[in-house]
């Protein structure tokens, strides 16, 4: 069988069953192209998440899913190793020290190839293929070289890097020139596309035009996309009979007389968690909060714990926490909720109800989901948002209550606003912030590259 409409991610947009079978991840991605491809007769090419998993290809709800699989060896030097020791920390501005390998790079090749050649086999005459983030980005220039007749779009989800941090990459030329391959490289930012173009003219001499570069006698389109979310699918939880029950289960165990403080967030060296820990301990330290008033949730979900920085990470924020508690703790009420674990969809929007204030603080982030996650929840227009000027979100939310997360005393300054802003001036906030993404939502997102990227037509969009 040969599609007209092909995916290529990391992952797969299903995950196994209890009962053997699969069913459908969440996340925005899924949720905004899985019906694109089932619509379009569509396929899937990824790795099903576990490990010397042999699948077969298989379809589910009406897409076609083609499994790349992964040994332990491709786990240890593919994902953990050049993906998330040395590009992902790289391209967020080397918050932690990447690390090279020259064994990795030949894993990181030799997958890429993998994915190439499945997406080959798979994709029909004159198809459209459309390459999702940085574990693939040399799939564009080997898929175009297998298959010049496709038309291919690359979309990095994460920042690309100014000239001066690519350009430390072991093999920097062949990572760009897999970019290349791709005829619309889509990014969160207008800075990552310039950032991209720029590179093209200082490590291949090509001279940008605009947004678009000549390369191999064609145009490579480089252009800002900002990802989004199913704002009316998470508008439609909040009134879910679980979500309620859940909130109103939350705010009976904290005792009902406090303010919520909440951070969600991978455990992720990136996501300014510390910092975020470390001015509200100071805060509570100056007298400026108090532990029986005002609250912390901290929902870290667990996140590539075989890779050495990230066990470092978790012990720095374990002993911080326990420091809070133990010096600024109760019998019964502790100031510091510390979670270190993955919860439902309906336990996070009960958690994002019921905050007064969420608190989104990454380093660097190249859009941060959660973000909008939190504000498409509160159609009750309360709460507020402290947001990381570093993430592509806060040019689209800039009624935040925005903040430098490297500078603590910005932080502290930025949580106790939205502690102190008037019932009326949060309002106003959430309702603006509200009405860019209801404006803005993930299937907007998607129908803009793909008309951008041209080669598909797309029924028009389902009323909400």
């Amino acid at each position: 069988m040969e599609y007209r409409f092909v995916v290529v991610a990391n992952r797969l947009p299903v995950d196994r069953a209890d009962d053997g079978g699969w069913t459908r991840s969440p996340g925005g991605l899924v949720s905004a192209l899985e019906p694109i491809a089932r619509n379009s007769g569509g396929a899937w090419v990824g790795w099903t998440g576990a490990v010397g998993d042999e699948t077969a290809p298989f379809d589910h709800d009406g897409v076609y899913l083609r499994p790349v699989p992964l040994s332990p060896e491709d786990v240890d030097r593919y994902y953990e190793g050049a993906s998330n020791s040395t590009i992902w920390p790289l391209f967020h501005d080397a918050v932690e020290q990447p690390v090279h390998k020259r064994d990795w790079r030949r894993s990181y090749d030799a997958v890429n190839r993998r994915f190439a050649e499945a997406t080959a086999e798979v994709a029909a005459e004159g198809a459209t293929v459309w390459i999702h983030d940085y574990q693939l980005m040399l799939v564009p220039a080997l898929l175009r070289a297998a298959r010049p007749d496709l038309r291919i779009g690359f979309f990095l989800h994460i920042p690309f890097p100014p000239v001066e941090l690519f350009m430390q990459l072991p093999g920097r030329g062949d990572l760009l020139r897999g970019l290349l391959g791709a005829d619309l490289v889509g990014f969160q930012r207008p800075l990552a596309a310039e950032n991209f173009l720029q590179l093209a003219a200082r490590l291949t001499g090509l001279h940008p035009d605009g947004e678009t570069v000549a390369y191999e006698g064609r145009t490579v389109t480089a252009r800002a996309f900002p990802i989004s979310i199913d704002v009316a699918g998470s508008e439609r939880m909040t009134s879910d009979p679980a979500v309620l029950r859940e909130r109103e289960r939350l705010q009976e165990d904290l005792g009902g007389d406090r303010r919520i403080l909440l951070g969600v967030d991978r455990l992720d060296y990136t996501k300014g968690i510390e910092q975020r820990i470390e001015a509200y301990g100071e805060l509570l330290a100056e007298g400026a909060l108090a532990a029986d008033e005002v609250v912390l949730i901290q929902l870290a979900t667990p996140s590539r714990m075989r890779v050495a920085q990230y066990q470092q990470l978790r012990e720095r924020v374990e002993r911080e926490v326990g420091r809070i508690n133990g010096e600024f703790g109760d019998v019964g009420r502790v100031p510091v909720h510390y979670l270190f674990q993955s919860r439902s969809p309906e336990e996070l929007q009960a958690l994002y109800l019921s905050a007064d204030v969420m608190v989104v603080t990454p380093l660097r982030d190249g859009m941060n989901l959660v973000a909008k996650e939190y504000v498409a929840a509160r159609q009750d227009e309360g709460g507020a948002l402290v947001l990381s000027e570093f993430t592509g979100a806060a040019a689209e939310l800039p009624d935040a209550f925005l903040v430098n997360p490297y500078d603590v005393d910005d932080l502290k300054r930025g949580i106790t606003a939205a502690l102190r802003a008037t019932p009326s001036d949060l309002r106003d906030r959430m309702r603006r912030m509200r009405t860019h993404l209801r404006e803005h939502d993930v299937d907007r997102w998607a129908r803009s590259f793909l008309d951008a990227l041209g080669g598909i037509k797309l029924d028009p969009p389902c009323p909400q």
